[in-house]
């Protein structure tokens, strides 16, 4: 159960535009959704197997508070954490939250689920209806690296465009009426881009960050999508293109 949580709040807190995450898991599969508090990124999850104390819609709120707990060294070793369950008057189980315990028994920490209905109002439903991937890459170490050398020389910007050139995928920051910079993300892409969507740069950089295979999908439709197998879960962070 602490890898679960661990890996939940690496992947949607971890990004640092995200506090509230939504779990809806049944005998079949357990699934995960979130959304940028500014929209930027969504965030849809399917874990690899059944996680059998998730069984229920819920939500994860203040995953800031649940990161701190995870992280008490107190929990480190032998801990016991287990899902605190609920069964009202008709034999209906709920998920309240999780216990934590360290192993002597004398640290304690309660960390409260959100009811389904309210997490419900609260993060409605995505839809990704689909669209065609123009460019469709595994990110290099080097590329990465790249992009995180033209975000600090051009910090003012907080979005970058992509396009390609021959068979170059290139990024591009800021423009030539003041400083501006771009680079060679990847090399010997099939696939063009035409259109100069704008993606957020740091959240982009934040989710290629993260441990795990990744994919990196970009349309000339508006939208772009990094896929990360963490191990537990296969994560999708859908980048609907920014207003500019």
């Amino acid at each position: 159960m602490k890898d679960h949580l661990q890996d939940i709040v690496q992947h949607t807190h971890g990004l640092g535009v995200i506090e509230l995450a939504k779990i809806v898991g049944t005998d079949k599969e357990t699934r995960l959704e979130a959304i940028a508090e500014d929209r930027s990124v969504v965030v849809k999850a399917k874990f690899k197997g059944i996680v059998s104390d998730f069984i229920g819609t819920f939500g994860m709120p203040n995953l800031a508070k649940l990161n701190t707990i995870l992280n008490i060294p107190e929990y480190r070793e032998d801990a016991d954490v287990t899902v605190i369950k609920k069964t009202d008057d008709n034999a209906q189980t709920s998920l309240e939250g999780v216990h934590f315990e360290n192993k002597a028994g004398d640290f304690k920490n309660d960390y409260r689920f959100m009811k389904a209905e309210i997490v419900t109002s609260k993060m409605p439903p995505v839809t990704f209806k689909g669209v065609k991937w123009n460019v469709d890459i595994v990110p290099s170490v080097v590329g990465i690296q790249r992009l995180k050398f033209q975000a600090q020389a051009n910090s003012e910007e907080t979005t970058f465009t992509a396009r390609t050139e021959g068979t170059d995928l290139k990024f591009f920051f800021g423009d030539h009426a003041s400083h501006a910079g771009n680079f060679v993300f990847q090399t010997d892409v099939s696939g063009t881009l035409s259109k100069a969507w704008h993606w957020p740069v740091s959240v982009v950089i934040s989710v290629l960050n993260l441990p795990g295979d990744k994919t990196f999908k970009i349309s000339d439709e508006g939208a772009a999508m990094i896929t990360v197998d963490s191990g537990i879960a296969d994560y999708e962070y859908i980048f609907p293109a920014v207003s500019k």
